[in-house]
């Protein structure tokens, strides 16, 4: 057959149905409606054309006409998706992450209680009641003091696609950082007490009094838009503006870096974020 003219358009990979306007040997002047049926590839010899039906008749049958009705069933385009599901804590026991005056209050209340109970033979082995009785009394004396002064460890929001660029791309200041603050310490007031103690200047001219300093309350591990390494310091801080962590954004990329963008930003309520972003890339 031959045709006067035809036009179309077709999604490529789906099945469609296709108008258009033809001249044939048998049939003049008709318009007929195509169906196209199966994988297609254009400029191949896979696509299928059916003649169906002829459409409804005008005066003007002679006219090329160009329409098309695509049915693209499944021609949705995969799209990439970023992995932001939290992660678990990966590092595994460590003595770090160990309450030092939870076990030694433990111990030693535990070897007191049992030296008395063998020493009036409440309990077997009073022979061993005075050995018990002396270490028992320095090991909780000791695990008192230490829980006393005592800092919990902070907690630790770690996305996928962090934990992926941390070993590559966090610098070896800002994975201190993630692991002084993930531990217990004892005999600081606070987390990274040094470094707020020189970036906002307590007590000095210029800087804040310390009972208005920022305490910290959580860190996030994050991927930013561009791809980079991203530590996120979550402060709580009631007595100061976004304007003093603003002021001293050049202080938290110098005291953190080298290799270290510092961006402040406002969080919920009195949270303030410090985002340390990492500029080695992948």
């Amino acid at each position: 057959m031959k045709a006067a003219a035809m036009a179309a358009t077709v999604a490529t990979g789906a099945g469609g149905t296709i108008l258009c306007s033809q001249r044939f040997r048998y049939c003049s002047n008709c318009n007929y409606l195509l169906s196209l049926n199966g994988p297609t590839t254009l400029g191949t010899k896979s696509s299928i054309f059916t003649i169906k039906e002829p459409l409804i008749a005008g005066k003007n049958r002679s006219k090329l006409r160009l329409g098309s009705i695509i049915k693209a069933a499944d021609s949705t385009q995969p799209t990439t998706t970023i992995d932001k599901s939290v992660v678990p804590d990966d590092g595994g026991f460590s003595l770090a992450k160990v309450s030092f005056g939870v076990i030694g209050l433990g111990v030693g209340v535990t070897l007191l209680s049992y030296g008395f109970g063998a020493y009036f033979n409440i309990l077997p082995g009073s022979e061993w009641s005075a050995l018990m009785l002396t270490y028992g009394f320095p090991l909780a004396i000791i695990g008192m003091a230490l829980k006393y002064a005592e800092l919990k460890p902070v907690p630790c929001l770690t996305y996928s696609d962090a934990q992926i660029l941390r070993e590559q791309c966090a610098t070896p200041i800002l994975k201190q950082v993630r692991n002084d603050v993930t531990r217990y310490r004892y005999g600081d007031e606070q987390h990274l007490d040094e470094a707020l103690k020189r970036i906002f200047q307590y007590g000095q001219g210029g800087g804040i009094p310390r009972r208005s300093a920022p305490v910290l309350q959580k860190i996030r591990e994050e991927v930013t838009e561009d791809g980079k390494y991203c530590l996120v310091l979550v402060f709580e801080a009631k007595a100061l503006q976004l304007s003093d962590f603003e002021q001293r954004q050049a202080k938290f990329a110098s005291f953190f870096g080298p290799g270290i963008t510092a961006e402040v930003a406002k969080g919920e309520n009195d949270l303030y974020e410090v985002r340390l972003i990492s500029n080695t890339t992948l």
